[in-house]
């Protein structure tokens, strides 16, 4: 059967394909003599010009699961972290919309982000605040992390020496960058960004001159005065391309991934940060998410849905598993994927425990869970109920665990706490998205008779009858009645008792409901289409 560890030498889920190829690199440089020194480092990034979002949360779930592949894989041979680096040296831009009394920070613009006053009131420059709400939200999902300040990396000097390198290499940098730009900007391009002694400002201005042997850049400043500053110490950072390469190298990174929207540019990071002595992190391109149009998910046009959206609809292990799923192909994103993924979520936890180790760590939840799933004990799936929502009219879910408890009365609200958040959950996705979009239809002739057979021989059935006889029952009478494809008889069913074309096993929903609950259903719509005929 094999051990843990000899299972993920071989196991296909990516997390693993990644753990393998890290672990390759680092041997590799072992071989060429030059040892992993110090924890192997895991590195996530975060723009903190706007508030942490669904992308910053799959980069750094993502990560979390490559890092847990990597450490059953080497078996504690390594120790391992992750760091997340908010980019607040960068400088604003534009004034976040959002922010209050956005006028107010109009005088701060190409600003740091920590030179910039906080709009909330809350932290000592929008920066820290940005980096506090990062934190908070990466918090909230329990992960595993350690948070980086650019500024504070910057002014620390742990920079430095990387800096100092980048200086002396200042000519082959060049190389590498200006070939990418455009006649214009190489002709005022320089990988350092000085901070201007007189406005506070990033500045983006060619350099007069750079003395490596003094560790010193000159420029014009804004005041049109030639500034001669030292590289080191938070005085300058470096344009985002050479930074991106030169963390890399300073803080020892092993594996980062990044949107498909960096896949141009990752050869040149990485040829930075060879230039600067260090051997290129393993790195791992996923794709972006498509809004509901098929068009590429924006901060900026605010398409597409939000973590706290996806949230108040479905548990956080669904988001979880999204991610996981085929990470390199493009992806809608829009709040009609999030049944299919909370039930795809509940079949991947049921199947758990009954599987062959070597079959368990190709299960998402291995992966969603760090290799400990809790037990998956859900009798009901999503879908399931969203259609009692639909057909009982339920408001609350006291009501709807009425109708639960009968279904599967050893669950309660106490022993089962997963599903009865998921009909809190069900209850506010039935009245945002299923209800407003319902469209109800009659019956034909021969639909009718077929659910008028179906509702009497529901009301003939004595005791209780389970979710596959109730099945086996409706598979009957759609035979008996000559539908010559069984799936238009169960999309009959739905369009006609619950307006919608699909929906879960109508065994189950009719033993969820009730089975004389069911046929009144069925007599009721039959008799208001009649009389609205």
């Amino acid at each position: 059967m094999g051990t843990l560890p000899e299972l993920a030498g071989t196991a296909k889920a990516w997390p693993f394909e990644q753990a393998r190829a890290l672990l390759k690199r680092l041997e590799n440089m072992e071989r060429a003599g030059k040892p992993k020194q110090g924890p192997v480092t895991f590195e996530t990034g975060y723009g903190p010009s706007g508030l942490p979002h669904i992308g910053t949360f799959g980069e750094v779930v993502r990560t979390t699961m490559v890092r847990t592949a990597f450490e059953t894989l080497t078996d504690g041979k390594y120790e391992t972290r992750m760091i997340c680096v908010s980019d607040d040296m960068d400088g604003m831009r534009k004034v976040p919309p959002t922010v209050p009394n956005p006028k107010d920070l109009e005088a701060y613009m190409q600003m740091p982000l920590t030179a910039v006053p906080d709009p909330f009131g809350t932290h000592e420059s929008y920066g820290a605040h940005m980096g506090a709400r990062l934190c908070a939200f990466l918090d909230s999902f329990g992960f595993d992390y350690e948070f980086k300040s650019a500024t504070t990396l910057y002014k620390t000097g742990v920079f430095d020496e990387a800096l100092l390198r980048a200086l002396e290499k200042f000519d082959e940098i060049m190389a590498v960058m200006l070939p990418t730009l455009g006649a214009e900007r190489q002709a005022t391009y320089s990988p350092f960004l000085p901070i201007s002694p007189s406005t506070g400002r990033v500045l983006y201005v060619p350099m007069k001159d750079t003395n490596a042997k003094d560790g010193t850049i000159t420029f014009e400043d804004e005041d049109g005065t030639d500034v001669t500053i030292p590289v080191t110490g938070g005085t300058t950072k470096l344009q985002w391309k050479p930074d991106f390469g030169m963390r890399w190298a300073a803080l020892g990174v092993d594996f980062e991934m990044f949107g498909k929207d960096h896949q141009d540019n990752a050869p040149i990071y990485s040829k930075i940060c060879k230039i600067l002595g260090s051997q290129p992190p393993q790195q791992y391109v996923y794709e972006l998410f498509l809004d509901e149009k098929g068009e590429k998910i924006s901060k900026t046009k605010g398409n597409g849905i939000s973590v706290e959206d996806w949230l108040a609809y479905a548990p956080q292990e669904s988001l979880s598993l999204f991610q996981f799923q085929k990470p390199r192909v493009a992806k809608k994103l829009y709040f009609d994927v999030i049944p299919k993924a909370v039930d795809e979520y509940l079949t991947f936890l049921s199947k758990y425990p009954d599987e062959e180790p070597a079959r368990q760590i190709e299960n998402p939840v291995w992966h969603i869970h760090s290799g400990n799933p809790p037990e998956g004990d859900t009798p009901l799936s999503f879908a399931l109920l969203l259609n009692l929502v639909s057909a009982a009219n339920t408001e609350t879910k006291e009501q709807l665990w009425d109708f639960v408890s009968r279904y599967a009365p050893e669950a309660s609200p106490e022993s089962h706490p997963f599903l009865d958040k998921l009909a809190g959950y069900a209850i506010r996705y039935y009245e945002d998205f299923v209800k407003p979009t319902k469209v109800y239809r009659a019956p034909d002739e021969k639909e009718r008779a077929a659910m008028e057979d179906l509702a009497n021989r529901l009301s003939s059935l004595e005791g209780e009858a389970d979710a596959e006889t109730l099945q086996n029952l409706t598979f009957e009478i759609g035979k008996t009645h000559e539908f010559e494809n069984l799936r238009d008889w169960f999309k009959a069913l739905y369009e006609v008792l619950l307006g919608q074309s699909q929906g879960p096993r109508f065994g189950g929903f009719a033993a969820l409901y009730g089975v004389h609950e069911t046929a009144r259903l069925i007599k009721g719509t039959l008799a208001r289409d009649i009389e609205s005929a």
